[in-house]
């Protein structure tokens, strides 16, 4: 998994129940891009710092005028 800043990430809840979370990164510790992720939810505005388990995705964001990145 490979994320910029400005990238969403979703976390799907995995019991039932549980509610999806999704939130910004905000900054990364790696220069690859590889986790963690400082993230910024969107539920409660907080930022931390995210570990992502196989629950969770990366929604590129496609800055105007570039092309789509590929998943990942």
């Amino acid at each position: 998994m490979r994320a910029s800043v400005g990238d969403r990430l979703i976390v799907e809840g995995t019991r039932p129940g549980a509610a999806r979370r999704d939130g910004e990164v905000v900054a990364l510790h790696h220069a690859d891009g590889s986790p963690p992720y400082d993230v910024r939810w969107s539920d409660t505005g907080r930022v931390s710092e995210y570990f992502p388990g196989p629950d969770a995705r990366i929604h590129h964001y496609t800055r105007p005028g570039t092309q789509e990145r590929s998943p990942g």
